[in-house]
This record gives structure tokens, sequence and C-alpha cells, in this order.
């Protein structure tokens, strides 16, 4: 294993690759590159394990990317699985929904906690030969004055390291893309998410749990506050609850998230636990940056995985999928350059096959997305989907397939043939 010691000592200054930020996009990227023999220098700017602001919650979308990276997700491993999930709107009862029966996605979701995921993908990464560097927080590109690409990064304290080609997956904050003047697109979705820890009876579920209305009293007799609530057994004696707010709601930036979550939960139903002298640690909150908010995916050298690309679903809210996704087209096209010569002209044009591959495989669906969050954003609109459209089972099983980003690309059913001609039909964001 190329470990080395949270401060960095013995690192190499000079590697094939550097990909700077340890999440779950970071790690695949890095943990594919060294699988194919590149030498690796992974930068984390914390020490594992620690703690990420996530619902904790996975689709089969998240479990088909791990299993394609060579992680065991087994409940022996230490995975809680999933069968589907429970969507509260339009009435007083849930739907329950198991996950599609497909032939590209596996029938099945996981949970678990994002300090215990990252940790191990982290691991996965220096298992494969990836060498890790925590407590490394990088601060600024080193630039080529001629030429204006990047040839490595400098750290908080000093450090310098350097490679032909830097991924930044340093979340959707992207300091090391921003020092390239690579800012957010105004013209895209974003969303904030709170959550927290309850003990709560309801630890063992075995399905998902999603809110698409907040109410903060009893249904249809209080106040319909905005975002969507999820409630996320954990297994462990505990739940994951949160909630999201989109940018297209009137209450986005205007709103004490926290404050809101608190009235939420204590209108749910008080054998359930979601009170404040069942919470575990802080109510924290973090944004999702969506629907390639950040472009272009690479230019000068700089590659953008997962939420520093902004490749967040607008549908659900769903990243670590799309995080491990980007990783591994990314590292598909580094390796593609790499035996071309870094450098070269014909690597630049393998370089440049990445970004439009995430566009043909991921751009009309995050369009499709785009209008999703404006219309929803209306409570008005949202008001006739709950009403009218959430109590149709054959609908609601096509919004959950939609939704959820799962069908079949050859041979589907109908459901499946629909989407899949939207997201070919829509240009791509």
């Amino acid at each position: 294993m190329s470990f080395t010691s949270p401060s960095g000592e013995s690192a190499p200054t000079e590697s094939d690759v550097i990909v700077v930020g340890a999440g779950p996009g970071g790690s695949t990227t890095a943990a594919y590159l060294a699988q194919h023999g590149l030498n690796v220098t992974l930068l984390e700017k914390s020490e594992f394990p620690r703690e990420k602001v996530c619902g904790d919650g996975l689709t089969p979308r998240a479990t088909r990317a791990l299993t394609r990276l060579g992680v065991d997700t087994s409940q022996e491993n230490g995975w809680l699985h999933n069968k589907g999930l429970r969507v509260y709107g339009g009435r007083t009862e849930p739907f329950e929904m198991d996950w599609p029966d497909l032939t590209d996605f596996p029938p099945y979701g996981l949970v678990r906690p994002r300090a215990d995921f990252d940790d191990m993908l982290a691991k996965h990464a220096v298992a494969a030969g990836a060498t890790l560097l925590q407590n490394t927080n990088v601060d600024g590109a080193i630039l080529d004055d001629r030429t204006g690409r990047i040839t490595g990064v400098t750290t908080k304290d000093g450090r310098r390291y350097h490679a032909p080609l830097v991924v930044a997956a340093d979340g959707n904050s992207s300091r090391l893309a921003v020092s390239m003047g690579l800012n957010k697109r105004e013209d895209r979705p974003m969303g904030v998410a709170v959550r927290t820890y309850y003990t709560s009876p309801r630890t063992n579920d075995d399905y998902l749990e999603s809110w698409l209305e907040l109410w903060d009293g009893e249904r249809g007799k209080s106040n319909l506050m905005p975002g969507y609530g999820w409630v996320f057994g954990m297994g462990d004696g505990t739940c994951n609850v949160g909630l999201g707010v989109l940018n297209t709601s009137k209450g986005f930036g205007k709103t004490d998230y926290r404050e809101l979550l608190k009235r939420w939960t204590d209108g749910t139903p008080e054998e359930w636990g979601f009170r404040e002298q069942n919470q575990i640690g802080k109510v924290q909150g973090a944004a999702l940056p969506m629907a390639f908010n950040r472009q272009p995916a690479y230019g000068r050298g700089l590659v953008l995985v997962g939420d520093a690309g902004g490749m967040v679903n607008p549908f659900n809210g769903e990243g670590i999928s799309y995080a491990m996704e980007s990783a591994e087209m990314a590292a598909d096209a580094i390796v593609e350059a790499r035996s071309r010569g870094f450098n070269t002209s014909s690597a630049e044009r393998a370089m440049r096959a990445y970004p439009e591959r995430l566009k043909a495989e991921l751009g009309g669906y995050f369009r499709l997305g785009t209008v999703f969050v404006k219309l929803i954003g209306d409570p008005r609109i949202m008001k006739l989907c709950t009403t009218y459209g959430l109590p149709r089972p054959r609908l609601m099983r096509f919004v959950h397939k939609l939704l959820a980003n799962l069908t079949d690309a050859h041979d589907g059913d109908a459901a499946d043939r629909i989407i899949n001609a939207l997201c070919k039909a829509a240009p791509s964001a």
C-alpha cells in the first residue's frame, strides 16, 4: 500500500496525475488510475475518518458504480441493503416502490455513513496503488507561464506537487477550479441540504424514505413548507433525517433551514423519536451543485469530477453515483491520454473526449432535471403533482424510474424507452 503519514512525509512531488480531494469522486478516480498502472498522488485536506454532510442512502445506481470499482457491497462487508423507496405525498398513506428489476442495475440500494464510506473508498484507492496524503490543503494551481496550463498545485503549508494532469475533486466550492477562473454557472439549479441523526425505532428500515410535502404539523391542517425531506434508517439504532430546498423555491436563501427541519420533525409521530432529546450531533448543511454548473469539465490540464463540476442529479439530489461515474469516465480518458504521451496534441484529443462523453451520457437527463426543478419550484404545480399525479401507481412507477435515473439502455419496458428518448431529444445541460 502506498499510504503516507498524515503530514505527507516522504511523499512524491512528481506524479502522472494529482487528484485533489479524496471524497467519492477523487478516491474513485485515483483507484481506477492506479489500477491501470499510473503514478497517482491523492491529496486530502482532512484526516480520515472525517464527517461529510450527506443522506447516507445510495440508490442502485451507486451500487453499480461501487461494484464496477471492485468494492464488495455485501451485507457481510458492513453494508445495509434497501429494496426500494417509500414516498409520502398527496395522501396520508405512503407509496412503497421496490427498485425496478433491470438488466443494467442491481435490485438493491445501500446505506453507509459517509465518514465510513469515504474512508473505505480512500483505502480502496491506496490498495490499488495510489499515494494518499492527508492534512494536505491545496490552495492554488501552478501554471505554465506560456500556455496557462496547470502543471501542479501548491498547499497552504508551502509544499508543491507536479503532474501533467490534475483532477479537481474538491467539492462544490472547488477552490482549485476557481483559481483557474472556472466559476459556477448561475443558470443551473442549486440546492441546500441539512441533516442530523436521531435515535429511533425506525432504524432497521429496508426502504429509503422521501417526503415530497413538508408540513409543520398535521397534513392539510398546517403550513406547507418549501423543500423535500428524507428519513434513512442506518441500522445502528439511528436514522439520518434531513431536508433539501432548491433555489427555484421562493424560500431559498431566506429560510432558517435548521429551524425548518425542527418544525417538520416536530410534526412527525412522537413514537418515531425525531425530537431534540434524541438528536445525535449537530444539524449540518451542504450545497448541492446540479446539472454541470461548472464547465468545461476539462481544459488546460484540469479535470473536474463530481461536485466540483456540478454533477448532482437535479431530480433527486443524488451526487455520489454521478461523482463515481464521472470519475470512471475521467480515468478512461486519462489512461488513453497517457498511452498517447501526455502533453501531445493526440493526448489532448483524448482528454476532450471526457466532457463530450459526460454530455452524451448525462447531459440530456440533467437538462430535463433543470426543467423539473423550475416546475416544482412553483407551489401550485407541486400541489397539482401531489394531488393528481402521486395517487396513480403506474405513473408513480414511471416517475420513480425517472427521478432515480434507473432504466435499461436496451430492451427496456415502455417507461424505459420513453425516458431514454426524452433524454436523447433534450439538448445537453
